[in-house]
């Protein structure tokens, strides 16, 4: 069992203070010290992820050209210097927008559009920078304003859901009331100070001032050093690089823990295959997690140029940094072999399956070109597929075949292959099958320290709706687990103790280290029937409640923020405030179903049947024909 102090004590070595509040100085500030750098920085995706519209930096044909995409007309002009797009709806809605600014270089360029002050929109047809021509982000899409995942809805606003990840310093200043926007950053594009942060006291340090000011930096006055630790690196990455909840408002400072500013996906079904392979587009993290690179110490920069953003060597010359018979004395574990050669990977060299990315890196295509490739570098696993539903490597690109003839043609290759045992691929597909039957196999997997934090998460996570007292008692330990994920997400499953012992159980996690466990734990103790509390434990109640309502109130703008908030409501028996939430997220997203059938269900046990009348004829209106709605308004007549 793991000591309770040990994550305190991971933390406290790991992350430093990360200071007191200090300036953004932007990026042109580091030029003069940092040449060599700047100038790879300067030309790179992160520079580049979102820029003003200039004639270099607009790829797009904006000469009269015209996009029709199912009834709308999408028109880019160019009038005295300024770049606009005239939209056509197929309602006989016409607006026209001049572009705000630009987000991306390639292989697509989209165009950000403000629809209203300070709301900026992410226009649906983009500019395929290869191809050089215009194309529909989401062809199977047939959609109006007023939708939710119209091009002017919700989850394609800029402010909320993308700028924080291409901007610098940035606050989204969501102002409810209004439902107005007053974003601001310290730049747009990932600038230096993104990943090392606010640069004042670096400055005043360079020029041999006194940095008194600002306690709790680094030597060189930064908030974070990422130095020999691979972890901050890894977690300073991770903050962009992942599918994840925010906590926190805009951009956590450089050197926050990335359990302290989100909550990481799980490798839940429709984001995941079974196997843990990528299916929705969820950016690379928690598929790191699950790779012995990962396990082994690896960290991004070890594959990536920082400054660049680009690749340390080309092709298969990027593995055999590592994987050669001559290895890497950094990783000592490394099995000494010739791996860049046709008896180990049997294809043509040269060829497509002869480079290392084809077999370890399945490639699954987002935004319509944008390839993306797993980073959980594992091996195919064909004999898996039957058992799993998951894709593999090998029939990938043999598409022709089946993966049983893939599997038996590893099998030739690799007679003795240590890699055709056990795989938490076939206990999690179970578990998604049938968690009631698989409840004993997957609290064994959330027990064994030898699989991945995310993949033991998983488990526990599809266990809680299903978990029993006895379960909840067996996987109490891991409560105390060393890593965070697993804390998270054993919290749940106490639901199904006993109100004694899930508040015996929960309340020391009240003052976990990290944001996200302490926010598990409030939401679970939200309910529970406590009389009272120790002085010191009633204070952590009350804290982390504070920071569970503060990540709500940054959701705002979020439907699925709106459902949140509605559910605390109805957990505190607060109908008013729950109603009120849920007809945000459908002013939000009328397309919300579930909320729909929510406000018709409060209205009726409000006793006012007209207003429920009213909501579910609203609710057809928006979603006609859709089969719940028409089945309550059938039981309403």
């Amino acid at each position: 069992m793991v000591s309770r102090a040990l994550p305190f004590l991971l933390v406290a070595l790991l992350w430093p203070l990360v200071g007191t509040a200090q300036d953004y100085v932007v990026s042109e500030s580091c030029r003069a010290c940092h040449e060599g750098v700047f100038a790879l920085w300067q030309g790179s995706h992160h520079a580049l992820a979102w820029t003003p519209p200039s004639e270099a930096m607009v790829l797009g044909a904006f000469d009269g050209a015209t996009h029709e995409h199912k009834g709308a007309t999408s028109r880019f002009t160019l009038e005295d210097g300024d770049y606009w797009i005239t939209a056509e709806e197929p309602d006989g809605q016409s607006a026209r927008y001049k572009v705000h600014s630009v987000a991306g270089i390639a292989p697509l360029q989209q165009y950000l559009l403000e629809t209203a002050a300070g709301q900026l929109q992410a226009y649906d047809v983009a500019w395929d920078a290869e191809a050089e021509r215009w194309y529909h982000l989401y062809p199977e899409q047939d959609l109006l304003p007023g939708q939710g995942l119209h091009w002017t809805g919700p989850y394609k606003n800029w402010n909320a859901r993308c700028a924080a990840c291409h901007a610098t310093g940035y606050l989204k200043n969501y102002d409810p009331g209004s439902q107005t926007y007053q974003s601001t950053q310290s730049e747009i594009g990932v600038g230096c100070e993104a990943c090392h942060g606010p640069g004042e006291a670096h400055l005043a340090w360079a020029e041999g001032a006194p940095t008194d000011a600002w306690p709790g930096l680094t030597a060189e006055a930064f908030t974070l050093a990422f130095g020999e630790v691979a972890e901050r690196e890894i977690q300073q990455c991770a903050g962009c690089h992942s599918r994840r909840e925010a906590l926190v408002e805009g951009n956590p400072l450089p050197g926050t823990p990335f359990h302290d500013a989100y909550r990481l996906a799980l490798l839940r079904d429709g984001l995941y295959h079974a196997d843990g392979t990528i299916l929705d587009e969820v950016y690379v993290y928690g598929s790191f997690l699950q790779s012995k690179m990962y396990a082994k110490g690896v960290r991004c920069s070890n594959c990536h140029e920082v400054h660049s953003a680009g690749l340390r060597a080309e092709g298969n010359g990027l593995c055999t940094q590592c994987h050669s018979p001559a290895g890497n004395p950094d990783f000592p574990s490394l099995r000494l072999a010739a791996y860049d050669d046709p008896a180990h990977h049997f294809h043509e060299p040269g060829t497509a399956g002869a480079q290392c990315k084809s077999c370890h890196m399945v490639e699954r295509v987002y935004m319509g070109i944008d390839g993306r490739r797993d980073h959980s570098f594992r091996v195919p696993r064909p004999d898996l597929a039957a058992e799993t539903g998951a894709p593999d490597a090998c029939t990938d690109c043999h598409v022709e075949r089946a993966p049983a003839w893939a599997a038996e043609q590893i099998a030739v290759w690799y007679p003795e292959s240590r890699h055709r045992g056990r795989h938490y691929a076939q206990t999690l597909a179970r578990g998604r099958a049938d968690p009631v039957a698989s409840r004993d196999a997957l609290a064994t997997l959330a027990e064994d320290r030898t699989s991945p934090a995310i993949v033991r998460a998983t488990a526990l996570s599809l266990i809680a709706p299903v978990a029993d007292a006895p379960t909840a008692a067996r996987l109490a330990p891991l409560l105390r687990d060393f890593d965070p994920l697993v804390r998270a997400a054993a919290v749940p499953l106490q639901r199904a103790a006993g109100d004694q012992d899930k508040v015996l159980r929960l309340v020391d996690l009240l003052s976990d280290p990290l944001k996200a466990v302490r926010i598990a734990a409030a939401r679970e103790l939200l309910d529970a029937p406590i009389a009272r509390l120790p002085a010191r434990q009633e204070q952590a109640l009350r804290a982390a409640l504070g920071e569970w309502q503060d990540s709500l109130r940054f959701k705002f703008d979020f439907p699925e923020g709106q459902m949140a908030i509605a559910g605390t409501g109805l957990v505190l028996r607060n109908l008013p405030a729950a109603l009120a939430a849920f007809r945000e997220a459908v002013r939000l997203d009328p397309q919300m179903v579930q909320a729909w059938r929510m406000i018709v269900t409060l209205e009726l046990a409000r006793g006012d049947r007209p207003a429920a009348k009213q909501a579910i004829d609203q609710a057809l209106i928006q979603n006609p024909g859709d089969p719940l709605l028409d089945s309550i308004a059938r039981q309403m007549r």
